[in-house]
């Protein structure tokens, strides 16, 4: 594929299954848990590795990279790249729920990597997994005919949103401010790392590999940081307001932790103003560059809609 092209309106790109596409990442995952790469790894931490990546889970991330790719053009399989995604955000829930950090015992209805595998071997799992995605990127972005440089660009999206700028900053500003009453601005910069970083990267690694212009890269950047703010709105109101049991994870555990959020400085109502306000900047954003599909449209509506 070419790594570049004019941008067009694909207000008419036909919609597709995001069943079919759900389906076609965990295939993606299924593959990489079977592959040499964690073959050569000590037995112990590659079945954490496998625990932790093939949970059930929204999919959310690979997902919307594949939405953005036909957005923009691309029209190969491209699930194996999306998939890699999903594999960093599984090591940041590893690491989320270790004692060292929020020291949760659930994650996506069962019992979280280190409470099954010991806190040493989920620890370094985490660790593996940022490498193993980026390994798994590079090939699966050889076999979409990506140029080095296009490579070369979409590991640096993945490293810069598991990072220090992104993920992990995003992690250790969260912790520090445990007990401590921050303003909404503050709260906003700890969440656009902390979840939004992926969540935007996930946009643009979609158009990086279908050969977006700058245009459209700014669009898709607009967009997943607007989602990716929003969806975290969505997850402080869901912790406040659902159960363990809806959830798959342990309802409350903000106030446990003591941790500012939305719903405590905005209130319900208001946080959930906030988070729709969002998800109209984000569709206004792809507008501007002919880029609102009817998919990018519904993943960032499910985005606050959704029940956990």
């Amino acid at each position: 594929m070419a790594d570049s092209h004019s941008l067009t309106s694909r207000a008419d790109a036909p919609p597709f299954d995001l069943a079919t596409d759900h389906a076609s990442v965990d295939r993606e995952l299924r593959l990489l848990c079977e592959s040499d790469a964690l073959g050569v790894l000590p037995a112990p931490v590659a079945d954490a590795i496998r625990y932790s990546i093939l949970g059930q889970g929204k999919r959310l991330r690979p997902i919307l990279m594949l939405a953005s790719y036909r957005a923009c053009g691309g029209n190969d399989d491209a699930s194996a790249l999306a998939a890699c995604i999903e594999v960093v955000h599984a090591y940041s829930l590893v690491h989320d729920d270790l004692p060292c950090m929020d020291d949760d015992d659930m994650r996506r209805g069962r019992p979280t990597t280190h409470r099954v595998h010991g806190v040493a071997v989920a620890t370094a799992a985490g660790v593996v997994m940022v490498p193993l995605a980026v390994r798994a990127a590079c090939d699966a972005g050889a076999s979409l005919g990506l140029s080095n440089s296009s490579q070369a660009a979409i590991v640096r999206e993945l490293m810069r949103a598991s990072g220090g700028g992104g993920m992990v900053g995003g992690q250790l500003l969260d912790l520090e401010g445990e007990g401590s009453s921050l303003s909404v601005d503050q709260l906003e910069r700890i969440h656009r790392a902390k979840t939004g970083a992926l969540i935007s990267a996930s946009a643009r690694i979609g158009g990086i590999a279908a050969g977006a212009d700058d245009r459209g890269l700014d669009a898709l950047t607009a967009y997943g940081d607007a989602i990716g703010l929003a969806f975290q709105i969505a997850d402080d109101v869901l912790d406040a307001t659902s159960t363990t049991a809806a959830l798959g994870k342990t309802a409350g555990r903000d106030i446990e932790l003591r941790k500012s959020t939305y719903p405590m400085l905005l209130g319900v109502d208001r946080a959930g103003e906030r988070a729709s306000s969002l998800v109209d900047d984000a569709c206004a954003a792809l507008d501007c560059a002919g880029l609102r599909t009817t998919t990018l449209e519904r993943l960032a509506r499910y985005a606050i809609a959704r029940t956990s």
